[in-house]
């Protein structure tokens, strides 16, 4: 195999029998067609726009094409396949609107994906400084479609941003690119990427509040749980609201840790505190959870037999044989009532630790506070 889809390639330079993170062969090529097919929908949103033609759904399916490829989100080929189908399908719709007598191929078989991804992922750009910045944009783009995907969520769009995905997507299809054009649009991303960190932060805090600093629980409780891991708050607040009153406690885990300190989240009693460590420790750790988890986007290890009948994913993320909870429908929750009635048959978690740790030290607390940080720092009292 040949996978670079993340920064965690082999010696940096590509994962060539498996996956560091476990993905086999054929879902790397799986994923360089979904980036492909991306790229050609960003081509043809750029037509369209030029012909003041609508482009929202061109956006979101190039947000989530991108966002199926980052690191350890989705290992499942038919998730990957059908988000294949609905990139072209999606370029397909646009492109009709733009030349009505469009033409376009039959649904092309695996085998037929797979010769084709070969033809078209990362080594297909013979020039290695081309295809250095060519990569790097690609990543970049991928950190923006995450961000874009949650802010969307919450109902915060940027069409400056999805503008800048199309152009930059499209340009690395260009055979004739040059090296200083590809640094200046690596340059643009790391600009639109501030932008699009912002919007977030506007959406998350407009809608659950601005983290304040906050100690959480690192212990059990007697009643059964559900794990939450991940970067989804939307998804944590459809959870809480379910589970209120049913007897099931819920917990964080890994990048889902800071939801703790949002005001939204802290009137719901049974969000008990977070469970665990670091998301490299979940096969130990989620078998002694007992209960059901939720991966909510990225961060997922191939789940191991003593849990694997009790994990579920959500959004982007996928994995084969694990259950999959559908999007919600406009104006709707997510529906997790499969987690919370396995949630009822289970035990309590098991006891890791006990204590608490602190987050919530967002940017407007540490500003509230610079002077006190400034004063530490030079007094030595903050060294790192």
């Amino acid at each position: 195999m040949f996978c670079y889809q993340c920064q965690e390639a082999l010696h940096n330079k590509g994962c060539e029998k498996v996956g560091v993170c476990g993905k086999k062969s054929d879902t790397a090529l799986f994923q360089d067609l979904l980036i492909h097919a991306a790229k050609k929908l960003a081509e043809t949103a750029l037509i369209a726009e030029k012909k003041d033609v609508a482009t929202d759904t061109a956006g979101e399916a190039i947000i989530k094409a991108l966002f199926y490829t980052i690191t350890n989100a989705n290992f499942s080929n038919e998730s990957i396949k059908k988000m294949i189908m609905e990139v072209c399908d999606t370029r397909k719709e646009l492109a009709r609107k733009v030349q009505p007598d469009a033409k376009f191929r039959e649904c092309p078989t695996d085998e037929e994906m797979l010769q084709r991804a070969q033809e078209v992922g990362v080594l297909a750009t013979e020039n290695e400084d081309i295809r250095s910045l060519t990569e790097l944009l690609i990543y970049g783009l991928k950190g923006i479609a995450a961000y874009a995907e949650h802010s969307d969520t919450l109902g915060y769009r940027s069409s400056e941003v999805e503008n800048f995905l199309f152009r930059a997507l499209a340009k690395t299809l260009d055979a004739k690119r040059q090296q200083e054009e590809m640094l200046q649009l690596v340059m643009e991303c790391g600009e639109k990427g501030v932008k699009i960190m912002a919007l977030l932060d506007e959406a998350n805090t407009t809608t659950y509040g601005k983290p304040e600093p906050t100690a959480v629980n690192i212990g059990v409780g007697t009643n059964s749980g559900i794990l939450i891991s991940g970067h989804d708050l939307r998804d944590l607040a459809d959870l809480l609201e379910q589970t209120k009153g049913s007897g099931v406690d819920v917990y964080t885990h890994g990048e889902m840790l800071p939801a703790n300190a949002y005001p939204y989240f802290k009137k719901y009693s049974h969000l008990k505190g977070n469970y665990g460590g670091s998301w490299w420790h979940q096969q130990k750790e989620f078998a002694s959870f007992n209960g059901p988890i939720l991966m909510t986007t990225n961060c997922l290890v191939t789940p191991l037999p003593s849990y694997k009948a009790r994990i579920f994913t959500s959004g982007v993320a996928g994995f084969d044989e694990v259950t999959h909870i559908p999007d919600r429908k406009n104006g709707e929750m997510k529906d997790f009532s499969q987690l919370i009635e396995l949630a009822k048959k289970c035990p309590p978690p098991e006891k890791l630790e006990e204590g608490s740790v602190f987050t919530g030290f967002g940017k407007d607390t540490l500003l509230a506070n610079k002077d006190k940080i400034i004063e530490a720092v030079s007094k030595g009292l903050v060294k790192r």
